[in-house]
């Protein structure tokens, strides 16, 4: 069979490739920042920068990369360093990178330094942050684990941390990764 009749497969092999390193990054990285906590009404809320780990993957290999990293990345530093972890902030955490992965359908690989890709990722990362911390929050409160006002502080502290992060540190990482890795395929 000729190589354009070939039938596709739902995952590339370069993805795997970077769900693994993204994973291992996200998991790995992620488990220092533990250590420093922001004030909230309970729970364990840390600056957390690493945030822009999923998001990154997600722009640069699309959605289900950008999930994955940031689905097992969060199960992976929550039961290495808290023994546990809690179903829903990882899904959360899998929205981190499944949002921006959005881009991965609309904008060419040679755009990625240009400032609008640098500005779309910033608001896609932004929006993931807000969705994925309000999906994490509603959960919460609708299984009776938080009350409204616990919850709010904590979409605020939560949302408001990796929002920052993602606005700032994503467009500074993507166009890093873009020179980095200019002339070679995704």
């Amino acid at each position: 069979m000729s190589q354009s009749g070939m039938k596709k497969s739902f995952i590339s092999t370069n993805q795997c490739v970077a769900m693994a390193v993204g994973t291992a990054l996200y998991a790995a990285l992620t488990i220092p920042f533990y250590v420093y906590q922001i004030p909230s009404a309970g729970g364990l809320i840390s600056i957390g920068p690493t945030v822009v780990i999923p998001m990154l993957f997600g722009f640069v290999f699309g959605p289900l990369t950008g999930f994955v990293t940031g689905f097992v990345g969060k199960v992976l530093s929550d039961y290495l360093a808290l023994g546990g972890s809690s179903w829903n902030w990882d899904i959360a955490n899998g929205l981190l990178g499944a949002i921006p992965g959005l881009g991965y359908y609309v904008v060419r690989r040679t755009d990625w330094t240009k400032a609008r890709t640098l500005a779309l990722a910033a608001a896609l990362s932004v929006v993931a942050s807000v969705l994925g911390t309000a999906f994490a929050v509603l959960a919460d409160y609708s299984f009776g684990l938080t009350t409204l006002e616990a919850g709010l502080v904590r979409f605020y502290s939560v949302g408001g941390t990796d929002a920052i992060n993602g606005l700032i540190i994503t467009p500074i990482v993507l166009y890093a990764y873009a020179r980095a890795t200019a002339g070679r395929a995704r």
